[in-house]
């Protein structure tokens, strides 16, 4: 979305029917489950608006949770057991009976957020928190996400104000594993310095680099 949708705030909702914007099967790309074979559950909107996301999630339509379970169980078959639930930002709807689901159904279920919104999630959910900068400093982690958050992923630019460097958000403290992404910034140039700028913050500091491995392989 480059940083044009428009900031939606959180649903008040009891989770029956969620805004979709698709559910595909894929390889998960980032993070600690990279390589791992994978069903996405993509929904719409997000209460923040980032100019480098390249993510398409405001062509969204209501389904009934019932139609997101069918679709899920059809994509999956057999062999995908890790479910991802993302967005734009999934904590903004209620997700809790969705997640609910999943469990029920034998997936692992991993929540990409930036960490803004707080839901009461089931204990085997895990969030894979990648926190966003104002521009005054990264937006603050909830505290009562802490259960939940299974790494932090931050997304590094060699150029970019704030994206340069990764921040203290209490992951120290709570002693989470700590990803560095280089941003995909669409120039050749900045993407090279980019990923020499997260390697080097990897090897100097212990953290672990992600690459994006579905635009490595042409995917979804």
């Amino acid at each position: 979305m480059f940083g044009k949708n428009p900031i939606r705030r959180p649903r008040q909702h009891d989770g029956s029917t969620l805004e979709i914007q698709s559910i595909f099967p894929t390889i998960q790309g980032e993070g600690p489950y990279a390589g791992w074979p994978a069903l996405f559950i993509r929904l719409g909107g997000c209460n923040l608006a980032c100019d480098f996301c390249d993510t398409e999630f405001e062509d969204y339509q209501d389904m009934p949770l019932a139609d997101v379970m069918t679709q899920v169980r059809a994509l999956a078959g057999q062999a995908i057991r890790l479910a991802v639930i993302t967005g734009g930002e999934p904590l903004r709807q209620n997700i809790v009976p969705l997640c609910e689901a999943l469990i029920d159904a034998g997936f692992k279920v991993q929540i990409e957020s930036n960490g803004t919104l707080f839901q009461p999630l089931p204990p085997e959910a895990e969030i894979i928190c990648s926190p966003k900068n104002t521009g005054q400093g990264y937006f603050p982690i909830r505290a009562d996400l802490r259960p939940y958050i299974r790494a932090f992923k931050f997304i590094i630019s060699d150029t970019r104000p704030g994206y340069r460097d990764v921040a203290e958000v209490v992951q120290t403290g709570w002693n989470i594993p700590v990803y560095v992404q280089p941003m995909d910034e669409y120039d050749a140039g900045k993407n090279e310095a980019n990923r020499r700028r997260a390697m080097t913050l990897a090897m100097e500091r212990g953290y672990l680099l992600s690459l994006q491995i579905h635009k490595i392989l042409g995917i979804d």
